[in-house]
């Protein structure tokens, strides 16, 4: 298994061991509860990790250029 490949556990982590953690109302981010704002971010952030992987992976790289 490739080093980057661990990159992937990361939501996974943030999302539900993170949630015990930030599980509050308050304070607000932008508006909304904290522990919804938490749940969006690494939304995001998932898709980040995921070019970033896909950047990484020598698979992906095309041939002839």
């Amino acid at each position: 298994m490739k080093p980057y490949y661990l990159l992937a556990i990361l939501p996974f982590i943030a999302i539900l061991g993170g949630a015990a953690f930030v599980n509050k109302v308050e304070p607000y981010v932008l508006g909304i509860p904290f522990f919804l704002f938490w749940i969006i971010i690494w939304a995001i952030l998932c898709s980040v990790i995921m070019v970033i992987i896909y950047r990484l992976d020598p698979i992906n790289k095309e041939e002839g250029k």
